[in-house]
């Protein structure tokens, strides 16, 4: 295998597992987001789902106040991941772009589920508009959102090695570790 097929594959790996760990990433801050307001909130979490093959989802049982739960999952769904990027920053982690790009993933998934919210509710902005949040109001919080994601992604392609600089050593290393973390995540919160 030459040297130049061998860097591609590693881009592409690189690629790939930083999409999945994205995803999966984003579906656990989003879900804890609605966990923690829940039990902020005087509720109770009856259980968590968070599988390979299913969307992930919060069942709350008693739920004194159903639109703080409901929000929760898009205020943390961005913030932890934006916290994340900050504390990346000020450590100097060499492998910060990953966690840009996850807090970017997260920023367009939420900000996209809101907005798409406004015109075809389903799941959390569903249960929004149910409980009286008018739909201009999940438009206006989606749209910036997908925004700024879309701007914490600007330049990163770069990063990831196809057409611009190679990784940086490690990366995919980084990349792997951060999927071992999620899945072993997983796997506690399916055993529980």
């Amino acid at each position: 295998m030459s040297a130049e097929r061998f860097a591609r594959g590693r881009c592409v790996a690189l690629i790939a597992l930083t999409i999945v760990c994205s995803w999966y990433g984003m579906m656990l801050v989003h879900e804890l987001g609605h966990a923690l307001h829940a039990v902020v909130s005087g509720g109770t979490v009856e259980r968590s789902v968070w599988t390979p093959f299913a969307f992930s989802r919060t069942e709350v049982g008693r739920n004194p106040h159903p639109a703080l739960v409901a929000w929760g999952g898009f205020v943390w769904g961005v913030l932890i991941p934006l916290a994340m990027v900050g504390a990346a920053r000020l450590a100097r982690l060499p492998h910060g772009f990953l966690l840009r790009f996850f807090a970017g993933f997260c920023l367009i998934a939420n900000g996209a589920y809101l907005a798409a919210g406004a015109v075809a509710p389903v799941g959390d902005t569903e249960d929004l508009v149910r409980l009286g949040t008018p739909a201009w109001v999940l438009a206006a919080a989606g749209t910036p959102m997908v925004a700024g994601g879309l701007w914490m992604w600007n330049g990163l392609g770069r990063r990831f090695g196809p057409g611009g600089e190679a990784p940086r050593r490690g990366a995919l290393g980084a990349a792997a570790g951060a999927a071992l973390a999620l899945a072993a995540m997983m796997a506690a919160v399916n055993l529980v």
